[in-house]
């Protein structure tokens, strides 16, 4: 991302930009004619609010990719109030603006406090590839809010994105109910979902490396433990949005985003907090919950396993939700993307696993290696992200299933360096991105994996489907990580120089290893498969 030398030239730079949307105060504008001054202009881009009282601030702000991601963005933030006149300007690093852009409007009613939630999302068409931008969010009377970004590349260009899941916030926001007899002076606060302070710290662990996106793969904050649901995803986005406003935060859904009251199945705050690109098959209940884009020679594909998973996980039951026209769209997703001659990589990011070595915690879903593994060994997925099981593990490339009750998956190669993804689909289980409950402590030894094969009758005590398991030897078990519990990974796509080259994803998994978003290596390995041009 190219930006200014130093803050005073980027704050100058989003001056400028203010003021080619008429925006700013008079002084503001004579400092913007002063030429040769203007460096040593006041740092002001105050918009003053005639009423601030009334006028809630910009908040939450953050990026998606449309589907052509070279193209298309989407800047989204949100407001506990209705607003007037939200926009977008859209520039040039050097402050030129190039256009501006109404924001559309979306909400929902938290089905536990009562308490309204706007979202506001401008759709920005029109994007040079591979180009960078500076931006503002702003609305009638608040503070413009500021971001950066770079769109992606078009063809088979390099790039990099990171990768994690189940992060949950840093704060505290929960009064702590003392045991029986036990006083304490004042009021006590802990964590009001599964966060822990390093929530905090793989956030700027991403930042670090600065990639063009990021792919969250599902249970963000877990708002649906919450006792404040809607100031859990303040939390969230209070915490994310440094690197969110800057780099597009691509999710799938996980079983904590299912909030008991909010919508149908329980993912209306979800749906309203991002805008995602459209997919066929969906009504409004399932809108956002599947999608797809693409950069470079990358197609992404996002899925929503809570409609396939026996598991009963989330605030309701919801398994089947979407009546097959998920899987409808996938498949056909998926054989347009092994069409397109232009599309090397097939990557799919999901929330709940097909493999994981941990015992006595969630498992590996038959429902997933029933329903969405045939599709990936027929079309030649190349990668899985996800999450759920909180700690980090990778799989052979696999392929095929054993004829036996669990489908066990077939590995095809045993290598760990280097894997042609052309001979099966790596699993990577990225879900230490901050949690209080890690995993990692619960391997099997030897690896073995308990599969969910179903759930039983509805418990009177917790009102859950206790799920049912059997245990399996993990042949397809390659790689995990027992000695830290957070950390993300990162992937360097080379796109090689000629048809008929290799092209390579460099994968790094780093552990996060302290405060500031400190970081250490874990493992690097490549993925390799012939390019298709």
């Amino acid at each position: 991302m190219t930006e200014p030398d130093n803050e005073h030239g980027l704050d100058l730079n989003r001056r400028r930009l203010l003021a080619a949307a008429g925006i700013g105060t008079g002084a503001l504008l004579m400092t913007l004619r002063a030429g040769a001054e203007e460096a040593r202009a006041p740092a002001t881009t105050h918009t003053p609010a005639a009423d601030p009282v009334a006028t809630p601030p910009v908040a939450g702000l953050h990026l998606q990719f449309g589907a052509d991601a070279s193209a298309q963005m989407v800047v989204s933030w949100h407001t506990l109030q209705p607003v007037r006149q939200p926009r977008v300007l859209i520039g040039l690093p050097d402050g030129k603006l190039e256009k501006t852009v109404a924001a559309s409007p979306a909400s929902y009613v938290d089905g536990k406090s009562g308490q309204t939630v706007y979202a506001h999302h401008a759709k920005v068409d029109g994007l040079k590839a591979n180009t960078a931008y500076l931006y503002a969010a702003l609305h009638e009377g608040a503070e413009p809010q500021f971001g950066t970004f770079r769109t992606a590349p078009r063809g088979r260009r390099a790039f990099s994105f990171t990768s994690f899941g189940d992060q949950g916030t840093p704060t505290l926001g929960k009064v702590f109910t003392p045991p029986a007899g036990v006083t304490l002076p004042g009021t006590t606060y802990v964590n009001d979902n599964l966060g822990a302070p390093a929530s905090g710290d793989t956030t700027l662990g991403v930042e670090r490396l600065r990639p063009l996106f990021h792919l969250f793969n599902g249970d963000l904050c877990y708002a649906n433990l919450a006792q404040d649901r809607v100031r859990t995803w303040w939390d969230f986005w209070n915490n994310n949005s440094r690197s969110a406003r800057n780099r597009p935060w691509m999710p799938s859904p996980g079983n904590h985003e299912n909030e008991l009251g909010n919508g149908p199945i329980g993912y209306q705050a979800y749906q309203t907090y991002f805008s995602l690109p459209s997919a066929e098959g969906q009504t409004d209940t399932t809108r956002g919950l599947w999608y797809s884009f693409t950069v470079g020679s990358m197609r992404v594909v996002a899925i929503a396993n809570d409609d396939v998973t026996y598991q009963d996980a989330g605030d309701s039951y919801v398994r089947g939700y979407s009546g097959g026209a998920q899987k409808a769209w996938l498949q056909k997703e998926l054989a347009a993307a092994r069409a397109d001659k232009s599309i090397d990589w097939l990557v799919v990011c999901m929330h709940q696993v097909a493999i994981s070595t941990a015992d006595k915690f969630n498992g590996a879903d038959l429902g997933i290696r029933e329903e969405w593994l045939p599709l990936f060994d027929t079309y030649g997925v190349d990668l899985v992200v996800c999450g759920h099981e909180h700690h980090y593990e990778r799989s052979h490339p696999i392929r095929g299933r054993q004829a036996n009750t669990t489908l066990t998956p077939i590995p095809t190669a045993t290598g760990t360096e280097v894997i042609d993804t052309t001979q099966g689909t790596v699993h990577m289980v990225i879900g230490g991105g901050g949690t209080s409950a890690p995993s990692n402590q619960l391997f099997f030894n030897p690896p073995c994996c308990r599969v969910i094969t179903g759930v039983g009758e509805r418990s009177a005590t917790t009102g859950k489907r206790p799920p049912i398991y059997v245990t399996e030897d993990a042949p397809w078990s390659a790689v995990r990580n027992a000695a830290r519990s957070y950390g993300f990974a990162a992937f360097d796509l080379d796109p090689g120089k000629h048809p008929g080259d290799f092209t390579t994803i460099r994968v790094t998994y780093y552990d996060v290893v302290g405060l500031d978003g400190q970081i250490s290596p874990f493992e690097r390995f490549t993925l390799r498969r012939p390019r298709r041009d």
